[in-house]
């Protein structure tokens, strides 16, 4: 009895007319369908002018970065994240900025969980808020990294000061995200077998300092590398032999070297330039052409006297090498020149002591040399040298 009234009242449900409005003609499932669906686009996180407005990104950065953090459903996340990097840990909006260019993800972190645990672990290292807020935007990707602690605490130790770190870091920000026993111990130890001092190549430049993320078999091939350009592992430029070959094809190397042989350096020679000046190895083609053309045709050295002092072939003939040689070449015409100065001499020298010594005590015996030396005698060999490789 039950279920025949059951039926009768189901029947009587679907013969009676719809009781939406007589102007609605979509059915009642689609109708809510597309209700739903205006409702959740009208509330989507619009990833790309979040970053834009509320991080301070550049249209083509906030294009590139959108795509990592797209999939968040609102922006309350986000929220989250720039507020504890503002307000807590006191970040300004430049910084704030580089953590999202460098880790778009990073706004995807659960505050709580994540990055307050990090900076809770430095908290007990003995960081204080200004020297963690420094280290953020240089490293953002270590703060989700469980290992940050015991990273930080090894290379404070290596470099010797947090200021090391941050210099380091600036160059090579995947330093404290390494796999401490596979990869950064391994490379220390290495690099103290081969005598070379960590807080020492720290301090060489920006670049060698990534020699310490290289995998450990890379990096004994690089030191064998260097080892071959006749750059012992004691001596004083390993450090620099060493950042040359890590960060340069060996055929590019190469090329440099048979660029020397053809300019009449011999093997001998270019060994004994990369003892003393291994940078040179790694400068552009045209940079090495143009010194060595300059100083072997203008100013009409010997070989020999650039193996001896192949920094020459580092300094700028356009802002440096010229300008000095034209002026020297206007004060030996008019016979003020007392003796003939070393030419290694002058172009080493630092610009005001070039100055003080051979600009000022002439200025008035030579009219407009101060004006010649900084801008019409530059331009005018430059001229020169650029018609003469053109006829």
């Amino acid at each position: 009895m039950v279920v025949s009234h059951l039926r009768a009242a189901l029947s009587r449900i679907l013969r009676s007319p719809s009781r939406l409005p007589a102007s609605s003609h979509d059915p009642p499932l689609v109708f809510l369908q597309s209700s739903a669906a205006a409702a959740s686009s009208s509330g989507s996180f619009a990833a790309e002018d979040y970053l834009v407005s509320r991080c301070g990104l550049t249209q083509a950065q906030a294009l590139k970065a959108a795509a990592k953090i797209s999939h968040l459903p609102s922006r309350a996340r986000p929220d989250a994240v720039l507020a504890y990097l503002e307000s807590t840990l006191g970040i300004p909006a430049a910084g704030v900025a580089r953590v999202v260019v460098m880790d778009p993800t990073f706004l995807c972190a659960d505050v709580e969980q994540t990055l307050a645990r990090r900076v809770a672990d430095l908290h007990d290292l003995g960081l204080s808020r200004d020297e963690i807020a420094r280290l953020v935007p240089l490293a953002p990707n270590s703060f989700r990294n469980r290992f940050l602690r015991s990273n930080l605490e090894f290379w404070l130790a290596e470099l010797g000061s947090f200021d090391k770190l941050l210099k380091v870091l600036r160059s090579c920000s995947g330093l404290l995200s390494m796999d401490l026993d596979k990869v950064a111990r391994p490379n220390v130890d290495f690099l103290r077998q081969c005598g070379q001092d960590i807080s020492e190549i720290a301090g060489t430049n920006l670049y060698i300092s990534r020699i310490f993320t290289m995998k450990p078999e890379v990096l004994k091939e690089t030191v064998q590398r260097a080892e071959e350009l006749g750059v012992e592992r004691g001596a004083r430029m390993f450090r620099r032999a060493l950042a040359v070959v890590a960060f340069t094809d060996s055929e590019v190397v190469a090329r440099r070297i048979q660029l020397l042989h053809n300019a009449g350096f011999s093997k001998d020679d270019v060994l004994a330039i990369a003892r003393k000046q291994p940078l040179v190895l790694g400068l552009s083609e045209q940079k090495v052409q143009v010194n060595v053309d300059f100083l072997l045709k203008d100013v009409g050295l010997e070989v020999s006297y650039i193996v001896r002092r192949p920094v020459l072939l580092m300094y700028s003939v356009e802002r440096r090498l010229l300008p000095r040689h034209c002026l020297l070449k206007v004060l030996r015409e008019k016979g003020l020149l007392k003796g003939e100065p070393d030419y290694y001499g002058t172009a080493s020298m630092g610009e005001k002591i070039f100055v003080e010594k051979y600009v000022h005590p002439f200025k008035n015996h030579v009219p407009g040399l101060t004006d010649d030396y900084v801008s019409k005698c530059w331009g005018k060999a430059m001229d020169g040298i650029r018609s003469q490789k053109t006829d």
